[in-house]
């Protein structure tokens, strides 16, 4: 056995020298360190916080429905890795920075390999730059590519990782990188090479997306299709070495020809989106109610619909959800960049005449006030109502139709006697109380000629009125989300549920125009006076959609008219909507429509006295067990004084017994007052002779004494 070799002697001067080498690393590390943060604090990075972005307006789920460039002319918008294919952003890391994760802001390999590149090739093979140092240039421009220019972004990456998130450096990077043209991040890019966000890429589209912003106006698709797609089949070689692709999805990839177009970024739903910027300018980011879907159908329709009707003719559409008052979209002209149309005039918010199609409503108030049935009868000849004299728009005349008949129709002196019947100020009073008042003339009060269009009124307006005849009478505010506070309506009563019913199974049953799909929606069409304006507004059981077509400079355009023009528009922008027809709900409690052989005496006709006032009136259809109404006081054939009655202003009171409250009094075929419960009411003659007092019920029986004034 060998004796056990001798331990060495440790060098003590070899392990000085270590140390001492040691703390000189340490001691220069240090310095370095101190000298970095030095700097770092005399020259902050030129970080904005926040990066100028485009303003952008997206429909009610976030999709984007118009974009604006910047106020330096670009295409930029925030990136969000949330937002953006997983597969592209792996992609982009290892092609620029594989090891981007890792380092802190510089990679050595990498610059190591590029100067290596460059002394053997006596040219720059790559540049060896991270994302950072990519961000940093892209923050702060450099003139020129020198080895100081090369130092001071190695320093302005070093300052960048110590302030933002790996997460937050790409996001950044995303947004501000170059695309071609005046196209800046990939959000943008995506849109304009693709015409699509980029949460979803095919493998071609992501490896463009990495391959243009090294060289982007040489590589433009739109410009230099051969070397976008060779750059792209490089970054597929690529990824194939760095095994995030197989050889046969970048085969096929490569097969994918580049699209050598640029397309338009959105401008859905113009007119609204620059409302919502006029409301909240400093916003970048405005949420609308509109459904893009929607939109994008109505669109269609309009742009359509009005190369088919005229140079010069534009269309307006209003689509709202009538249970929440939301605007599902909205159309202010067939073309907001076509100035032959004036497509920059919102047509939804212009005053303009509405026709007939506010005569829904009149006869609503008829059916609420018990003037009417559907088939009651009605006159269909000329009349005067006291100097106003009302024509149909045909000119032609029906003689006797019945209430259905009339507003299916659309005639229009059946349309002026209820009105007369109802009042005009009663209609408007109804009309604020849905939120909206039509415009008339300064000092000038509601008068018949509202039957027939004579007053101003707005397409969202007409529409807003319309949500109350699929809610049982109550209207809802209408909604796009460019309102700065809303308040919904206070009241909202249009009318009571029985009426908005009638109202609704008479138009439903309007004929349809040719070739129209059926549906199933309940709808009124309007032209104004001179062919200026053709209206059409339906709905279904939740939908109403409302449709304008005419000149934006009021011009008249021959034959322009309803139900030949909007019409057609109404229901194919229904069928191009998407949406699923909703049902009309049926008959409120006790509400029906009676048979014609089913009318009481005083509902077949709608009488006309002095002025084409009703001398009967009908009811909803409400089905009654009380006893008829009759009047016992004063009794047939009583005498009163005038004189005693006028004396002290003491009218005379009237009283009944039996019926169905509310109770309509009358005299000599005119209105007392309004319909009341109770079953006593005033009466004050105004003149000497015979008069006839008539009280009707709801249920449309009506009883009748004769006195004599003296």
């Amino acid at each position: 056995m060998s004796p056990p070799r001798p331990r060495p002697v440790p060098d003590r001067r070899w392990i000085k020298r270590l140390a001492i080498t040691g703390l000189s690393l340490a001691a220069v590390a240090a310095a370095t360190f101190a000298t970095g943060i030095a700097l770092d604090r005399a020259f902050p990075p030129p970080l904005p916080e926040r990066i100028v972005i485009s303003q952008e307006v997206v429909d009610r789920d976030g999709a984007l429905l118009r974009a604006y460039a910047t106020s330096d002319g670009y295409w930029r918008f925030a990136a969000n890795l949330d937002e953006i294919d997983p597969r592209f952003v792996e992609m982009l890391v290892a092609y620029e920075d594989k090891r981007f994760w890792d380092h802190s802001g510089v990679d050595p390999l990498a610059l190591l390999r590029a100067a290596g590149q460059f002394a053997g090739h006596a040219r720059i093979v790559s540049g060896g730059s991270t994302l950072s140092m990519q961000l940093a240039r892209l923050i702060e421009p450099r003139e020129s590519r020198n080895l100081v220019s090369k130092l001071r972004q190695i320093f302005r990456a070093w300052q960048i990782e110590r302030r933002l998130t790996k997460r937050e450096i790409l996001e950044r990077y995303l947004t501000l990188a170059p695309y071609g043209g005046n196209v800046e991040g990939v959000r943008a890019a995506s849109l304009a090479w693709f015409g699509k966000e980029p949460r979803r890429l095919t493998v071609s589209e992501a490896a463009l997306l990495v391959a243009l912003p090294q060289l982007p106006e040489r590589r433009r698709p739109d410009r230099h299709r051969d070397n976008a797609q060779a750059a792209r089949d490089r970054v597929l070689a690529r990824m194939v070495e760095a095994g995030l692709l197989d050889e046969r999805e970048a085969a096929r990839a490569s097969m994918t020809e580049v699209a050598g177009t640029r397309l338009a970024l959105p401008a859905l739903a113009a007119h609204l989106s620059d409302v919502a910027l006029r409301a909240a300018p400093g916003e970048t980011r405005h949420q609308l109610t509109i459904r893009r879907s929607v939109q994008q159908g109505l669109e269609d329709v309009a742009r359509q619909a009005a190369r088919r009707l005229g140079d010069r003719v534009s269309v307006a559409m209003v689509l709202a959800d009538a249970m929440t008052g939301e605007v599902l979209g909205s159309v202010g002209s067939a073309d907001y960049f076509d100035p032959a149309r004036s497509g920059w005039i919102d047509m939804t918010r212009a005053v303009r005449s509405p026709g007939s199609t506010l005569k829904p409503f009149i006869y609503g108030l008829a059916f609420e006030q018990g003037l009417v049935a559907q088939e009651t009868m009605i006159e269909d000849r000329p009349a005067d109502f006291a100097g106003y004299r009302p024509r149909n728009f045909d000119m032609s005349y029906q003689g006797d139709v019945t209430v259905r008949q009339a507003l299916q129709m659309s005639l229009n002196v059946p349309a002026v006697r209820l009105l007369d019947a109802v009042g005009p100020a009663r209609l408007a009073a109804r009309f604020r109380q849905a939120g909206v008042t039509p415009s008339l003339p300064p000092g000038e009060k509601p008068g018949l000629a509202i039957a027939l269009g004579g007053v101003g009124i707005t397409l969202r307006d007409l529409v807003q009125l319309y949500t109350g005849l699929v809610n049982g009478g109550r209207a809802r505010k209408l909604r796009d989300g460019t309102e700065t506070a809303f308040e919904p309506l206070a009241n909202g009563t249009l009318l009571d549920p029985a009426a908005a019913w009638q109202v609704t199974d008479i138009l439903s049953g309007v004929r349809p125009p040719p070739d129209a799909l059926p549906r199933g929606i309940a709808y009124k069409t309007g032209t104004s006076y001179g062919y200026r304006d053709a209206w059409s507004v339906g709905y279904d059981g939740r939908y109403v959609l409302g449709v304008w077509v005419g000149r934006a400079d009021s011009g008249s355009v021959p034959g322009l008219a309803g139900y030949t023009a909007a019409a057609p528009i109404l229901f194919e922008g229904f069928a191009r909507t998407g949406l699923p027809a909703i049902p009309h709900d049926g008959p409120p409690a006790g509400t029906f429509r009676p048979k014609p052989e089913d009318l009481p005496v005083t509902l077949v006709r709608f009488g006309a006295g002095d002025g084409g006032l009703p001398v009967a009136t009908a009811s909803h259809g409400v089905r009654v067990t009380e006893p008829a109404p009759r009047i016992v006081f004063p009794p047939e054939g009583a005498r009163v004084d005038l004189a005693t009655t006028t004396a002290a202003a003491m009218p005379l009171v009237l009283k009944l017994q039996g019926g169905r409250a509310p109770f309509r009094w009358l005299a000599n075929g005119k209105p007392l007052a309004e319909a009341v419960r109770r079953r006593t009411a005033d009466w004050l003659p105004d003149g000497t002779g015979y008069s006839t007092l008539t009280v009707i019920d709801a249920a449309g029986r009506a009883a009748s004494v004769k006195v004599f004034v003296e």
